[in-house]
């Protein structure tokens, strides 16, 4: 049967409001259009071909529509997260039972910490960051979780940004688009990369469903740099959500799944 492209997604509740922040200041964040614009967001993964598993919401818990961080998915198996940030530990239970549908599951324990938003995965290579919200041991265990599924694992260390995916994203066809500023960009040295305008410091952030980058519409320049280079791109309003500390990836878990 033919393959499908999943996206696991939850809608955000008025807790949106208290939601963590790290490197933003606290603004005042009109919920309701943070709803319409992820209702946008989901419209636009069904638009690209994506089948939708809508979570139920988490009213208790505000960072809960960021469901990327956790899980990682790989074709072979799902590494559930154990978030770096407390409060986000109770996120972790419906995506993983939404995950067990289709992948075999694995899990990251305490003491390590694991954010899927700090993970790259660009062929059997997962870059991980090193960041404020996953440690070393949390990278070490999720090293030997995929070792016997052919993945290596390389850390990347972070300046200045939540996640991995705040400062890079793999475009596809041997392409880095990442902020110099934030991410060590040598530690991509086998890839051609494209660096953000300083004036679009967030705008590195992109996914793919299926043959198509979907990234946040504020940044205008680098979305002509990418479609520059032949990609075809999908921006959606988003603006409220950034004041979450969000990008376009780390509200959705896409993954293909192959019927038997």
């Amino acid at each position: 049967m033919t393959a499908r492209t999943m996206a696991i997604v939850r809608r955000p509740t008025d807790a949106l409001a208290h939601c963590e922040l790290t490197h933003l200041e606290r603004a005042l964040l009109d919920v309701p259009l943070a709803q319409q614009q992820h209702a946008g967001y989901v419209t636009l993964l069904r638009e690209l071909g994506a089948e939708v598993i809508m979570l139920p919401e988490e009213p208790a818990l505000p960072d809960a529509v960021f469901v990327e961080d956790a899980a990682v998915v790989l074709d072979e198996v799902a590494v559930v997260a154990n978030p770096g940030a407390p409060s986000r530990v109770p996120e972790v239970a419906g995506v993983a039972a939404a995950l067990e549908r289709f992948r075999a599951i694995t899990r990251i324990t305490a003491p390590g910490t694991l954010d899927g938003g700090d993970v790259l995965s660009i062929d059997r290579t997962l870059y991980v960051g090193r960041s404020g919200r996953t440690n070393a041991e949390g990278i070490e265990q999720l090293a030997a979780l995929i070792a016997p599924h052919g993945y290596s694992v390389r850390p990347v260390r972070l300046t200045d940004c939540l996640h991995l995916k705040s400062a890079c994203t793999y475009l596809g066809n041997g392409v880095v688009v990442a902020n110099p500023r934030w991410v060590d960009v040598r530690r991509f040295e086998d890839y051609h990369v494209l660096e953000v305008p300083p004036t679009e410091p967030r705008a590195a952030n992109t996914f793919r469903v299926g043959e198509t980058l979907v990234m946040a519409d504020a940044f205008p320049e680098t979305r002509e740099r990418i479609e520059h280079l032949g990609f075809a791109v999908r921006a959606v309003p988003l603006s409220e959500l950034q004041k979450a500390e969000a990008g376009g990836s780390c509200m959705s878990i896409v993954f293909r799944h192959h019927p038997a």
